[in-house]
């Protein structure tokens, strides 16, 4: 993740993450966050009964407000009454840790402690559906939500990200940003088997014996900041961790020059191989909720 160009689109990214937005609630005393973490949330005007969590996740030298902006759910959490996190975390750049052992070990004290604290202060503020979980992100915030579905696979029921790499692919790396962190895995140079990549996942928690969550994920085939490379390590991982194969490619899915990958039947994996797409593929909210069961 060094090099000219990987510095020049993280300063792009970096710049673009400075203005705040009001739209949003700072929400501070959320729990134990051993990472100094912050929480931003948007809560639609009519909430509702029990309504379901999506955890946004910014990319590296991003912040929650800028990816709120980004992401645009809004008319999708107003219509269905769902609440949506947009985090932040000031460490390592503005990149996620996930690659540290605290982190990448179910409640381990790392960022992703924190991050599933915010939503277990939700459920328990809101009366939110704790079987409505989900986690989405783009690059940093793709990476972190393989992170979370495999280090938290309890709390989330499914995931929906960006232009990231697969749980793992960073482990003992120095950092999780471009400046920290080992290459190999961002240049898409950490392959694995799929019972490899599933070993390792289920070491970061090894009592847990249910079922994982769902998982899509989309990568462009001119992505040379995270390697195209790694759609197919992700899709490994989640293959072996769901016990579904691959079963069909089809075309022009959701548009043109897109070729959405399918796995079993389609409703637990799929991947998204967006053709002439550099870093990152650009977020999709109406697939991202279709995905999630909130559009």
């Amino acid at each position: 993740m060094r090099g000219t160009i990987a510095s020049g689109i993280f300063a792009a990214l970096l710049s673009s993450s400075a203005t705040t937005y009001a739209a949003l609630t700072q929400v501070t005393g959320w729990g134990e966050n051993p990472t100094n973490l912050q929480m931003a949330v948007s809560i639609p005007s009519k909430l509702a009964e029990k309504p379901a969590i999506v955890l946004a996740l910014h990319y590296c030298g991003g912040t929650g407000p800028a990816y709120y902006q980004m992401a645009n759910y809004d008319q999708y959490a107003n219509a269905q009454g769902f609440i949506v996190v947009y985090p932040t975390t000031t460490k390592d750049s503005n990149c996620w840790d996930v690659a540290s052992t605290k982190s990448l070990t179910n409640n381990g004290g790392g960022d992703s402690t924190g991050l599933v604290n915010m939503v277990k202060y939700l459920i328990q503020k809101y009366n939110a559906d704790p079987t409505k979980v989900y986690a989405t992100g783009s690059s940093s915030g793709c990476m972190m939500t393989n992170v979370l579905l495999a280090v938290y696979p309890d709390v989330f029921a499914a995931g929906s990200c960006y232009s990231g790499v697969a749980a793992g692919c960073l482990a003992g790396s120095p950092g999780s940003s471009p400046a920290s962190a080992d290459p190999k895995c961002a240049s898409g140079q950490n392959v694995k088997t799929g019972a490899e990549w599933a070993a390792q996942v289920k070491a970061m928690y090894p009592s847990f014996s249910g079922s994982y969550p769902r998982m899509q994920t989309l990568h462009g085939t001119a992505d040379h900041f995270v390697e195209y490379f790694n759609l197919a390590e992700q899709l490994k991982e989640w293959s072996a961790l769901l016990g579904v194969e691959f079963s069909q490619n089809v075309t022009s899915s959701p548009q043109a020059g897109y070729t959405k990958i399918v796995y079993g039947d389609g409703t637990k994996l799929v991947g998204y191989s967006a053709a002439n797409v550099g870093h990152t593929v650009p977020v999709h909210p109406a697939l991202d909720m279709a995905w999630f069961g909130l559009a």
